[in-house]
C-alpha cells in the first residue's frame, strides 16, 4: 500500500516544478503552501551575522545583477526544462492550504490533521524539531549542493568558487531541525552536465533536473522500507553559504570566468 505523501512548498516557481514532476508519478494528497520567512527579519539576521557592508553588496546583486542574469539565462533555462520534461505551471488543485508557518500553531495542526507518511519539503524555511516530531513521516528535501560541505545557497555556485568541481552537484537528505544537515539519501554531480551558456542562475535547474529522479528514488525506498543513510562523502563545512556580493561576482566572472 502506498505511503501518504504530502507537500510543503513556498510559493514561487522551483517549488511548482517538483510538485509538477512528483504527480505524474505519485499521489501527493495535500499541498500546503508556506509564507516563508520575512524578508526584513531575514536581512536582520544577515546583517548581525555577516555585517551591514556585506549585506549591502548582497542586495545590489540581487537588485542589480540578478535580472541582467536571468534575462542572459533564459534560453538555456527553456532548453534544460524542455530536455528534462520539467514544467513551470501553476499548481491547480483543491488540496491546497495555505499557512504562514509549518512551524506554527496552525501548521502543526495541519500536519496532525493530515498525518502523512511523507513530507517533501521544498522551501527555505527551518523546519523546527518541534514540527518534525509531530507526526511518524519521513521529511525530504533537494539541496543545491553537495552536503555537508556546501550547506545554504547556491552550493554549485560555490563549488565552482573554490575550483572543487567533484562537489558541484546536489542532495537529497532526510530533513532535521539544523541547516542541510539531514541524513544523506543520494547525491549527484552536475559538473557533466555544464556548458558555457550556463551561469548562477542555470546551475539551479542543472541540479533540479538530476535531483528529481533521485528524489523518486527516495520516495520509493521510503515506501518500501528500504530507506538507506549513505555516509558522507566529505566533511563539514567550516560555514553556510549565501549569495555572493555585487562585486565578488562581477570579480569573478570577470577574472575567472566563473558566472
Amino acid at each position: 500500500m502506498d505511503k501518504k505523501i504530502i507537500m510543503i512548498l513556498e510559493d514561487h516557481a522551483y517549488a511548482k516544478m517538483v510538485f509538477n514532476s512528483l504527480k505524474k508519478e505519485f499521489t501527493i494528497s495535500h499541498v500546503i503552501i508556506d509564507n516563508g520567512q520575512s524578508y526584513s527579519k531575514l536581512i536582520k539576521k544577515r546583517i548581525k551575522k555577516l555585517g551591514l557592508f556585506h549585506v549591502i553588496g548582497q542586495l545590489l546583486f540581487r537588485i542589480v545583477l540578478i535580472p541582467y542574469i536571468n534575462f542572459s539565462a533564459k534560453n538555456r533555462i527553456k532548453n534544460i526544462l524542455n530536455k528534462n520534461n520539467i514544467e513551470d505551471v501553476e499548481i491547480n488543485d483543491e488540496r491546497i492550504t495555505r499557512i504562514t508557518s509549518v512551524n506554527s500553531k496552525e501548521g502543526h495542526d495541519l500536519l496532525k490533521e493530515l498525518n502523512p507518511d511523507i513530507v517533501v519539503i521544498v522551501s527555505h524555511r527551518i523546519i523546527s524539531k518541534k514540527t518534525l516530531d509531530l507526526t511518524r513521516a519521513k521529511f525530504i528535501n533537494i539541496h543545491a549542493g553537495i552536503t555537508p560541505l556546501y550547506r545554504g545557497l547556491h552550493g554549485g555556485y560555490w563549488s565552482l568558487i573554490n575550483n572543487d568541481k567533484t562537489n558541484c552537484g546536489v542532495t537529497v537528505h532526510l530533513v532535521d531541525e539544523g541547516i542541510d544537515t539531514g541524513g544523506i539519501l543520494y547525491q549527484d554531480t552536475i559538473t557533466d552536465i555544464i556548458t558555457p551558456k550556463d551561469n548562477f542562475i542555470s546551475y539551479t535547474y542543472l541540479q533540479l533536473a538530476k535531483a528529481l529522479p533521485l528524489l523518486k528514488k527516495a520516495i520509493r525506498d521510503v515506501q518500501s522500507n528500504n530507506i538507506k543513510i549513505q555516509k558522507p562523502k566529505c566533511k563539514m563545512g567550516k560555514d553556510l553559504y549565501y549569495q555572493p556580493t555585487f562585486w565578488f561576482y562581477l570579480y569573478n566572472r570577470w577574472i575567472r570566468n566563473i558566472k
